[in-house]
Formats: structure tokens, C-alpha cells, sequence
């Protein structure tokens, strides 16, 4: 009786551990998405609001609204880039 209840417990614990693993990298993965879209959206807002100042002097720009912001955000970079060629594209 003294061996088994302790491997029983030992191997209760181990299971605990790896569950308690499982449950918090699967509650990780979705907050480095969500930062990382922060950091894009942040990146991509500046972008945008720095393109307008400078592109003033040249009738360049794009209007900030939800949508381009959302480019901006997923996108970064050259999501401006993108929406700056289709904007003159079309």
C-alpha cells in the first residue's frame, strides 16, 4: 500500500503539471497575437500620420479612417504602401 499510493500521487502531480502547461500556453498564444497587432496597428499609425504630414508638401496622403487603419494595423508598412498605390492606381 505505501509504494502504490505513491506513485498514484506522483503521477497525479505530473499530469496536474503537464495540464497546468497545456491550459497556459494555450492562454498565451492569443496575447502575443493581440500584442503583436498592437505593435502594428501603433507602427502603422504613425505611418500614416507621419505620411500625411510629409506628403502635404506634395498632394500625397491617405485619409485616416477605420478601414485604412485596419490595413495599417494587419498589414503594417506596406499596407501604406499598398493603399498608396491602389489610391492612385484606381
Amino acid at each position: 500500500m505505501g509504494i502504490g499510493m505513491e506513485i498514484n500521487i506522483i503521477l497525479a502531480y505530473a499530469f496536474g503539471l503537464i495540464l497546468l502547461y497545456i491550459v497556459g500556453y494555450i492562454l498565451l498564444v492569443p496575447i502575443k497575437i493581440v500584442i503583436k497587432l498592437m505593435y502594428n496597428g501603433i507602427v502603422g499609425g504613425i505611418a500614416l500620420l507621419i505620411l500625411n504630414f510629409i506628403g502635404g508638401f506634395f498632394q500625397i496622403g491617405i485619409a485616416i479612417n477605420p478601414v485604412t487603419a485596419l490595413v495599417a494595423g494587419f498589414l503594417g508598412v506596406p499596407g501604406i504602401f499598398l493603399m498608396l498605390g491602389l489610391r492612385y492606381l484606381l
